[in-house]
């Protein structure tokens, strides 16, 4: 059963294919090729270009041009990588390219007594996944962002590109790392340039607020994280993978023998601190809250780090130690609960919020849930393929609503926007969401479908743990999911044509400059509150009262103004006109459109789990599920490939009974079971949004609200959980550093500082005593005596 585990885990030390040949010639073997430096080394020079462009104030797109031209050298890079190592059908690859010796000393002279972490590349194919992806998604979003942030070219604008390369540079040190160390240094600099672009607009309180949020947040899972690489050290002496694998192939090893029991405690503690640091990152409960937070930061952020690349780093981490993680008990089990339970949560949330920029932010959320329970129900296949299908149709969704925000000065809210996707210029833009709404809801035939279907129809095979449940849960959220995400679609970009424009607006109608396009969700907490019935009242009616004024008009896209509609400005003026992207907008928007398309075609390439499988297959995160495609369900027949009893927490004595879907074999079956879902979810979301719907104000869900009550409040507030954080932890905390400031001013300070007062004092008051006044010193001495002649006439008597 875990014969595949074993191999790619052992490959480097048992050299499987050990060596590469090196382009000297000479018959000289290397491990790996040394161009493979440049994936991160182009990014860190962009970085450097990009400062410079800053220093000398550079005017003008260089700052993008060095930024794009960069990343598709990083990416050519890793195309060239996967030729060379991958393409050409070879089996569990390992080559390590080393860059320069980084960290090497030791204290002694036996094992375990000697510290080594190298600037090294651990380049196996699910290094090449990943990289695939990052560099492919990083170098459209820098093209994208070169136009949306055109209205900050100057020095703004460099610093922009600068942060962009450098979280570029640090993914690809996170995910090429060939030790835990060098992951970590990436996993510190993903967090920094995350921190630095939230925070982009370090003049608006809310994002500074975001960004400082989002930092402290990722500490506490990065703090069990350091904790998790010391506890690898202490107990394997090395951080290195390939050692690390090495030593870890016994444990494999009980596990085979159907001996979970014996291996040790402080091995199935690692993959539970790792886990922690896994969920920080990846935004998962009860970590999960920075991340919608987040959206404070530029579009192009948002779609590269906090919905494609960098939120991934959590999945990446389990996958690439899975080895470790099958050794836990709980670990796993963990994983799928948490997974399931913030995909639940997310969703919820996001069904009542009206910021769309947010709204894909928690399905963000959800989805991590969904790759987090796929690595739990012990289909690490099925978890990588959606993170490649997510990555292109999310950021795909989010550089949609960019363009709707950079078009309609700021406006986010669904409330205030319809039929975008029929005005003139918006075409392209209402076609992309068409197809990142469809991937995202589960649509049959999308990649979203095919990738979901393999999480789902695992949970369900596998029978421990309660995982029926997990299947379950899931299901209900992909019903969710799809009708949120298409509450959005219908809202905004189908139905009556109505715009309003945000609060970017500065009484010019002209926005091309996009100067400050990106305040994105400041007001978003204020606007989900807003479901009062008055409030939906007054929008209703001047939502019609629009449509009654323009019916017919605004096929040039400019019609919806002019006609003393003052609502159409914060400043009053009614003479705002949306401008639709341009070409590098619409270009980028094209191209991943196509890719979301195409990329279901990845499900049928190969074997089971397509072209992502078959990577997986040959990486560190491989493995052979004992309940996967069993070929007599239910039947208490062995799993095929089942050499053991157990692994991890799954143990089922002699043989290994995969679970059914109310008795049908769910790897069959749940094509149709989700794929129904999904449409029962747009369905739903069609009746409610886009049937008889006249004004962008109000739709037939609103009447649903009262019935709801206290719940519906409760999902737009956020279940309260960011009160419930401010009220447990936050408030607490403020009232224990006063109190330590009160006793750090008054006792220790007090102290020191009474140290110092009394010789002051007592310098001061025998100071009068030596004035040098002879009359002074001759009244001082008649006191004394006539003192101590009343004490010796008191003693006397």
């Amino acid at each position: 059963m875990l014969t595949g585990i074993l191999e790619s885990l052992t490959a480097a030390a048992l050299a499987a294919e050990p060596v590469r040949q090196g382009s000297g010639g000479g018959g000289a073997a290397q491990v790996g090729p040394w161009w493979a430096v440049l994936i991160p080394a182009l990014p860190l020079l962009s970085f450097v270009l990009c400062g410079a462009c800053a220093m000398l104030r550079v005017k003008g797109k260089l700052p993008a041009w060095i930024t794009v031209a960069a990343l598709a050298g990083s990416f050519a890079a890793t195309v060239a990588l996967y030729m060379d190592l991958f393409a050409g059908g070879h089996g569990a690859v390992v080559a390590i390219t080393h860059s320069f010796d980084w960290i090497n000393f030791r204290w002694g002279p036996g094992a375990g007594e000697r510290f080594v972490a190298d600037f090294a590349f651990y380049l196996d194919s699910l290094t090449v996944l990943w990289m695939l992806f990052v560099t492919g998604l990083g170098t459209l979003i820098a093209l994208y962002a070169s136009e949306y942030m055109a209205g900050d070219v100057g020095k703004g604008y460099a610093r922009f590109f600068a942060a962009f390369s450098l979280f570029v540079f640090s993914m690809a040190c996170l995910v090429m790392a060939d030790n835990l160390l060098l992951l970590y240094l990436g996993w510190e600099g993903v967090g920094l340039c995350s921190y630095l672009l939230i925070g982009y607009f370090y003049t608006k309180p809310s994002a500074v607020a975001a960004a400082k949020k989002a930092f402290i947040v990722n500490r506490i899972g990065d703090l069990f994280l350091a904790l998790g690489i010391m506890l690898t050290f202490v107990h394997f002496g090395s951080v290195e993978y390939a050692v690390v694998f090495e030593r870890a192939a016994p444990y494999l090893a009980l596990l085979e023998a159907g001996r979970p029991g014996d291996v040790p405690a402080i091995v199935q503690l690692i993959p539970l601190l790792l886990m922690v640091g896994a969920f920080g990152k990846s935004a998962q409960f009860p970590l999960y809250v920075w991340l919608p937070d987040a959206m404070e930061g530029p579009t192009p952020v948002s779609a590269l780090i906090h919905a494609a690349t960098m939120v991934t780093a959590g999945v990446f981490l389990i996958c690439r130690t899975y080895g470790l993680f099958v050794l836990s008990e709980w670990a796993l089990p963990t994983v799928a609960w948490i997974g399931t339970v913030t995909a639940l949560l997310a969703a919820t949330i996001g069904m009542a919020q009206f910021d769309i920029k947010r709204i894909m932010a928690y399905s963000t959320v959800s989805q991590l849930g969904y790759m987090f329970a796929g690595l739990g129900v012990l289909t690490s296949t099925g978890a990588a393929f959606h993170v490649v299908t997510h990555a292109f149709f999310k950021a795909l969704l989010f550089l949609c609503c960019g363009a709707v925000m950079h078009g309609f000065a700021g406006q986010l809210d669904l409330r205030r926007l319809s039929g975008v996707a029929r005005m003139p210029g918006w075409t392209i833009v209402g076609i992309g969401m068409l197809v990142g709404c469809l991937n995202l809801a589960g649509f049959p035939l999308t990649a979203g479908f095919f990738s979901k279907d393999m999480i789902l129809a695992e949970a369900f095979t596998n029978p421990t743990n309660g995982f029926f449940w997990v299947g379950m849960i899931l299901l209900l959220t992909a019903g969710l999911t799809a009708y949120y995400t298409f509450r959005v679609f219908f809202r905004v970009f189908v139905g009556p044509k109505h715009y309003e424009p945000g609060d970017e607006a500065h009484g010019a109608g002209d926005l091309d400059d996009g100067t400050h396009h990106d305040s994105d969700v400041a007001a978003a907490d204020a606007a989900a509150a807003e479901e009062a019935t008055a409030a939906e009242a007054a929008l209703a009616a001047k939502g019609a009262a629009h449509e009654a004024g323009h019916d017919g008009h605004g096929q040039d896209g400019h019609g919806h103004d002019g006609h003393g509609h003052d609502g159409h400005g914060r400043d009053g003026r009614g003479d705002f006109h949306p401008h639709p992207p341009g070409w590098a907008i619409n270009g980028v928007l094209a191209v991943l459109a196509l890719c979301s398309l195409a990329a279901s075609g990845l499900y049928f390439l190969g074997d089971h789990g397509g072209w992502v499988g078959g990577m997986i297959d040959r990486s560190s995160a491989a493995f052979a599920s004992p309940f996967a495609h069993d070929a007599n369900i239910g039947a208490g027949h062995a799993a095929v490939g089942a050499g053991s009893d157990g692994v991890g927490g799954i143990h089922a004595g002699d043989a290994h009974v995969a679970g059914t879907f109310f008795g049908f074999d769910p790897h069959a079956v749940m094509y149709y079971v989700s794929g129904v879902v999904g449409i029962a979810g747009i369905a739903v979301a069609y009746v409610l949004h886009l049937a008889g719907r006249t004004t962008a104000a109000t739709s037939r869900a609103d009447r649903l609200l009262p019935m709801l009550g206290p719940i519906a409040r409760a999902a737009q507030r956020k279940w309260y959980v960011d009160e419930f954080y401010d009220f447990v932890v936050r408030r607490p905390l403020l009232v224990i550093a006063h109190l330590f400031h009160l006793v750090d001013q008054f006792l220790v300070d007090g102290l020191v500082n009474l140290a110092g007062w009394m010789p002051r004092g007592v310098g001061r008051l025998i100071r009068p005593s030596q004035s040098g006044e002879l009359h002074g010193y001759a009244a001082g001495m008649a006191g004394g005596i006539a003192v101590l002649l009343i004490i010796v006439l008191l003693v006397a008597t």
